[in-house]
């Protein structure tokens, strides 16, 4: 269960199909901060997003008189901020390597979800969809490794994981009896009740 958190209400500037957005959400749902979440339309953000984020994209977190707009800032501000349950390792070597696996996950793999989106033709978005899929069945060990990714408890690795690895139908990606750890992975993460809670209407539809 999720420890709660009213300290203050803050403010998310989410996509609701954003898996940046969505990891944010998962992160705010699995610490059960109280937070007032405003869908934004990309091709329609509001005015005044852009007084708050100068790049006037989403994720953007705001608390009081702070505004955040990177998403690895925000999940590290959350984690810090409210630190019941830590999503973050203690110690500094830990933390620095969670920080490089969070690199090569958005390196990796999330540089290749962009790849398909931003494909001019779609050879191409089967060039990427194919380097995806393969690489996240040659990961499939990694995940047989903790219950989590590289862990006994829920990371930001994991965090970061989840709305990835729930998109993988909307980019045509079955990895069928080929990731068996990985799939069962994905199912305990998809099961929480934290991640239930983060999903948005438009991303339900991704698995109907």
């Amino acid at each position: 269960m999720a420890a709660v958190n009213k300290r203050s209400v803050m403010t998310l500037f989410s996509g609701p199909v954003c898996p940046y957005s969505h990891r944010v959400r998962f992160v705010l749902a699995e610490k059960g901060i109280t937070v007032d979440i405003h869908s934004v339309d990309p091709e329609h953000a509001p005015e005044d997003l852009a007084d708050l984020n100068p790049y006037g994209g989403v994720p953007t977190l705001v608390d009081r008189d702070l505004s955040l707009y990177d998403t690895r800032i925000i999940v590290e501000y959350l984690d810090e901020r409210f630190p019941h349950p830590p999503l973050m390792p203690i110690d500094p070597v830990s933390r620095a390597k969670a920080r490089l696996a969070l690199h090569r996950i958005e390196r990796d793999w999330y540089a290749l979800l962009g790849e398909i989106d931003s494909a001019p033709n779609e050879a191409q978005a089967d060039r990427a969809r194919k380097a995806l899929r393969e690489s996240l069945i040659a990961s499939d060990e990694l995940f047989s490794v903790a219950p989590f990714f590289l862990s006994e408890e829920l990371s930001v690795m994991d965090c970061a994981l989840a709305p990835l690895l729930w998109r993988l139908p909307r980019y045509g990606i079955e990895l069928d009896d080929h990731a068996p750890a990985l799939i069962d992975y994905a199912e305990r993460l998809f099961a929480r009740e934290s991640f239930q809670e983060s999903l948005s209407e438009a991303e339900r539809t991704m698995r109907t």
